[in-house]
């Protein structure tokens, strides 16, 4: 008797708990609306699984609808997976839909590897059945093979092409005494928090048409400017390197350099790369060494570059651009510092020559002495807002906006009308202006004067 009683407390209140004029109407008119009728994801990696996207099924007639069935349509060998109120599962019947109320169907992919090599298109469909109604939402998603590395070293001389993409996991170690060399159009993914580390020598050698992408592996539109993606590549004591035509972005610091060179050679040469987005900083470097031309660094969360304890700096023809909507950055773009700590500083020499430094904060560039160690400076033409007066000699131009054609997409070729048009030092006697300094960013011959900056526009 006490069990009846309950169950018909329970009922009781599973009825008071519905609306109480709730009607399921068996109209063939009173459709189920989607918010979508198809799903596409971006290119997705092989044993990779993607982002998780949302499909909205709207009642919008006055009573309710019961819909007899959702499912998946490849089922459990679908490479798609769908969650349906809360419920990972390929099919759902029955679900009774209140007028004017809704309900997610959340959907993933993940493709698994097979042997080809190019990109191919993975499909199915989600099916909606309600009142004698049958409607789809279309899924497709794009995958790609490629070569995988977990936490892989690099013990040999070892050439990586374009022919398949690379995807990091954990990190890759280039070794001492081992050369890594990428070549043009070559794509090289991160997974999340993944890192390349350099002991030995990185050579990345891109084009304007093909250049080295160093990227996250989420290759949805949502994650397509987002910073820390990845950790970034961290050139060792030992490591040296040369990146140039190369895109690098989304990680957290773009490039990492400890120390001097341990050979004549440079520790560093950045020539041609776009550098973007980064939580932290395009470049830190550790009393070390750079040389970099006819690059673009820009949406930095604290730094573009930060160079601390000293070292060797040469930046000729670089676009240093603080724009950063999304990170509240608070210090300036460029800052060097003979000092890390009380027992670590060291001399610095900074070598600035037709560059444009330019942000929203007020002061964008800073020089920090703060031992007995020699601080050299060399600046020459250069377009630098600043709070630093004395900055205004040998050719600087101080806080004249460099009249961006669109910051905001991206665009920081200068216009026309910019203060920094033919402002730029004749470089044809520097060491590097054969090799490097010739062209700008986008192989465009140089003309002296120059712009500053990375870019020439005539």
């Amino acid at each position: 008797m006490r069990s009846i009683i309950l169950s018909f407390l329970f009922l009781s209140v599973m009825i008071a708990a519905c609306r109480k004029d709730e009607h399921i109407t068996i109209d063939v008119n009173a459709k189920i609306t989607l918010s979508k009728d198809s799903i596409l994801f971006d290119t997705i990696f092989t044993s990779i699984g993607s982002a998780t996207k949302r499909i909205k099924l709207i009642n919008e007639n006055n009573d309710a609808v019961n819909i007899s069935e959702i499912k998946l349509s490849g089922g459990a060998l679908s490479s798609f997976g769908i969650n349906i109120n809360g419920q990972n599962t390929a099919v759902k019947n029955n679900l009774v839909l209140n007028g004017h109320d809704s309900l997610n169907i959340f959907v993933k992919v993940t493709i698994n590897p097979n042997a080809k090599d190019l990109t191919f298109l993975v499909q199915d469909s989600i099916i909606i059945s309600s009142n004698g109604n049958r409607q789809a939402v279309r899924l497709l998603a794009y995958g790609q093979n490629a070569v995988f590395i977990n936490n892989g070293n690099i013990n040999t001389s070892t050439t990586w092409t374009k022919n398949l993409p690379y995807i990091i996991y954990g990190s890759v170690n280039v070794k001492n005494g081992s050369t890594l060399s990428i070549q043009p159009g070559t794509k090289i993914y991160f997974h999340k928090d993944a890192a390349m580390n350099i002991e030995g020598t990185l050579d990345a050698y891109g084009t304007t048409t093909e250049p080295v992408q160093f990227y996250s592996d989420r290759l949805e539109a949502i994650f397509n400017d987002e910073p820390g993606q990845w950790q970034g590549i961290y050139f060792k004591q030992t490591g040296t390197g040369q990146i140039k035509y190369s895109i690098i972005k989304n990680a957290s610091v773009g490039i990492t350099s400890d120390s001097l060179s341990t050979n004549g050679n440079p520790k560093l040469i950045l020539t041609n790369n776009v550098i973007k987005n980064m939580q932290v900083a395009a470049y830190i470097g550790y009393h070390s060494e750079l040389i970099a031309f006819n690059n673009l660094m820009y949406n930095c969360g604290n730094y573009i570059i930060y160079a601390v304890g000293g070292g060797n700096y040469n930046l000729k023809q670089n676009t240093f651009a603080g724009f950063n909507p999304d990170l509240p950055r608070k210090t300036a773009g460029l800052t060097f510092s003979d000092y890390i700590s009380a027992k670590v500083f060291n001399n610095l020499q900074l070598d600035l020559v037709n560059n444009v430094i330019w942000g929203n904060l007020t002061n964008e560039f800073d020089i920090q002495k703060k031992t007995t160690a020699v601080v050299r400076s060399n600046l020459m033409n250069n377009l630098i807002k600043t709070t630093n007066a004395n900055l205004n000699n040998n050719g600087n131009i101080l806080n004249a906006d460099p009249l961006f054609a669109s910051p905001g997409t991206g665009n920081f070729i200068i216009l026309n009308t910019s203060p920094a048009v033919k402002k730029g030092i004749n470089l044809s006697s520097d060491t590097y202006f054969s090799t490097y300094l010739s062209k700008d960013l986008t192989n465009k011959a140089r003309l002296f004067p120059s712009n500053l900056g990375c870019y020439e526009n005539y």
